[in-house]
């Protein structure tokens, strides 16, 4: 969104930007409610299953960049290959389709995960406005950090962050999924700290051992 705003300009963009914004907003509201009439222990265990498999998803590629195994995001980089591709396409009078549909894909995509993880925080613990509240502040600061400074946000341990977000996921969709398969949790609620006390262990020891690995196998291949 934010190289083709820079490049072709912000009427179009935001155009895109606030059209996802209102989908999403539908996705909440339809949801939100849709969730609140499953059965608690039900609604615990499909949430669990869906932090799992978004948790998972985010901890998997923060081992494999952390180990050297997949390469490391490039904010730099991908902002420019997308500037070059907006500069490169033709647009016409009006509208510009190009940066609307682009902001609008980039925007919807992106926030359905969002939405996901903020709609089932949310009716599990009865406070879906807060949640939703909290993401749409975190949208606006990244969306007005982007803007000043008319650049990507390189300087943002990006990896860092999907690291701790992978933990946190699946340390609640592990809470969560087991209580609604009938599990009592030792202290309840205070079982959380321990699973992800638990679960960051495992995955720090985890990056060393295949950051070793790959090292040795290149020494080795090295030494052939």
């Amino acid at each position: 969104m934010l190289a083709v705003g820079v490049t072709r300009g912000w009427r179009s963009t935001l155009g895109g930007v606030g059209t996802a914004a209102v989908v999403l907003a539908a996705f909440v509201v339809v949801l939100g409610p849709a969730l609140a009439l499953i059965p608690i222990d039900s609604l615990r265990l499909l949430v669990g299953a869906l932090l799992l498999a978004f948790g998972l998803q985010w901890l998997r590629k923060a081992i494999l960049r952390s180990s050297g195994y997949k390469p490391l995001h490039d904010e730099a980089e991908a902002f420019a290959q997308e500037r070059e591709l907006a500069r490169g396409t033709s647009r016409g009078a009006g509208t510009d389709w190009y940066a609307f549909t682009v902001a609008f894909k980039g925007v919807l995509l992106e926030g359905l995960e969002v939405t996901f993880i903020v709609v089932t925080f949310g009716s599990t613990q009865g406070r879906l406005g807060l949640a939703a509240a909290a993401a749409l502040a975190a949208v606006i600061l990244v969306i007005l950090g982007g803007a000043l400074i008319r650049g990507p946000l390189e300087r943002v341990p990006e990896n860092s962050i999907k690291f701790v977000v992978g933990v946190l996921l699946t340390s609640f969709g592990i809470f969560w999924g087991a209580e609604g398969a009938g599990v009592t949790w030792p202290g309840s609620d205070l079982a959380i700290p321990a699973l992800v006390a638990g679960l960051a262990l495992v995955s720090v020891v985890a990056s060393r051992h295949l950051r070793r690995r790959r090292i040795a196998a290149g020494l080795a291949e090295a030494h052939a």
